[in-house]
C-alpha cells in the first residue's frame, strides 16, 4: 500500500508537528509520500492536489462538511479498498481557505477530524497517526485499544 499526503503548506522543519510525522511514518510498514506546495489562491492549490493524484488511487479529501468516522471504521474503509485491489490513496489537505468544489467532486470520502478548527500542520499530524492506527488494527497489532 501506498499513501499519498497532498498537502498546501511547508511543515517547518524540525518542528514538532514534523517530528510527529516523521516517527509514524517510521513505524508504518506502508509507503507515505507527502508533497507541499505553498499557500497561494485556491484555483492554483486546486491544481496542485488535482494533479497529483495517482493514477487508480483513491481520494480521501480532508474537509469540515466530511464524515466523522472512528478509527475501527477508518481502518476498515482502507481495509475493504485494499482488498478491492486498491494500491494507492491519497490524502488531500487544502490551504487556509478550504478547497473548491471540483476538488471535494474528485474525492471517494470526505472526512473531517471533528468539528473543531486546527491548524493545518497538526492536521498532517493527526492524519499520520491516524492511518498508523489503521494499519495496525488491520494488522490487528494491540497500538488501538477499545
Amino acid at each position: 500500500m501506498k499513501i499519498h499526503i497532498l498537502a498546501i503548506g511547508k511543515c517547518k522543519h524540525g518542528s514538532p508537528e514534523e517530528m510527529l510525522i516523521k516517527e509514524y511514518q517510521k513505524r508504518m510498514s506502508w509507503d507515505l509520500v507527502i508533497k507541499e506546495k505553498d499557500n497561494d489562491v485556491q484555483e492554483k492549490e486546486a491544481e496542485f492536489l488535482l494533479k497529483n493524484i495517482p493514477v487508480g488511487a483513491k481520494v480521501v479529501v480532508l474537509d469540515e462538511r466530511g464524515e466523522n468516522m472512528k478509527s475501527l471504521d477508518f481502518a476498515k474503509k482502507i481495509g475493504d479498498w485494499q482488498m478491492s485491489g486498491i494500491s494507492d490513496i491519497c490524502f488531500l489537505i487544502g490551504g487556509a481557505d478550504g478547497h473548491l468544489d471540483k476538488v471535494r467532486e474528485r474525492a471517494d470520502l470526505l472526512l473531517a477530524f471533528g468539528k473543531l478548527t486546527m491548524p493545518h500542520m497538526l492536521i498532517r499530524a493527526v492524519l499520520t497517526e491516524q492511518i498508523y492506527r489503521a494499519q495496525t488494527i488491520l494488522n490487528n497489532h494491540p497500538y488501538h485499544r477499545q
